[in-house]
């Protein structure tokens, strides 16, 4: 990966128009943001390169899949010497249904997200990971019922601009 170039505010609007519309084609982008083709192009394979970019994906409605079950778990490790860390975010990284893995500071070690086609394939899974030996102490189980606010995109003014009181 190349070293992390220092941002301006041409390649923010970039970031920007790729979080709002990944299939965006070069010529469109380039317009968006005030620039040339070329350049435009030559930015983003150098944001790409630099790590700024980590893919492209589409975001699909769940519903019209089927009906799958998300579902947030705090989990509290038993022993809390590194190697015990390791070795669950390991097991964790192989399985599917794990859609994010969060180590957090306050009363528990983990937050981590499901997706499952529902309760019992959960809880099939939570026994799988108990009988595994991971060290998990306790978990606490929370169903999300629906989900009125998702943001797909980073809001990026609010990453970038400086604190100010």
């Amino acid at each position: 990966m190349a070293k992390a170039p220092k941002l301006d505010q041409i390649d923010i609007h970039i970031l920007a128009e790729l979080q709002r519309q990944g299939r965006i084609g070069n010529n469109d982008l380039a317009d968006a943001v005030g620039l040339s083709a070329s350049p435009c192009l030559q930015r983003v394979r150098r944001l790409e390169s630099a790590g700024y970019i980590l893919g492209y994906s589409a975001h699909l409605n769940l519903a019209k899949l089927g009906d799958p079950q998300i579902v947030f778990t705090q989990v509290t490790l038993s022993s809390h010497r590194r190697e015990d860390f390791l070795r669950f975010e390991s097991a964790l990284r192989t399985m599917d249904e794990v859609l994010e893995v969060h180590l957090v500071s306050g009363g528990f070690d983990y937050l981590l997200k499901f997706i499952t086609r529902g309760i019992a394939e959960y809880q099939a899974l939570m026994d799988n990971l108990l009988a595994a030996e991971l060290g998990i102490d306790k978990y606490f189980s929370f169903i999300v019922l629906k989900s009125p606010v998702l943001k797909p995109e980073f809001p990026l003014a609010v990453v970038l601009e400086p604190h100010r009181d």
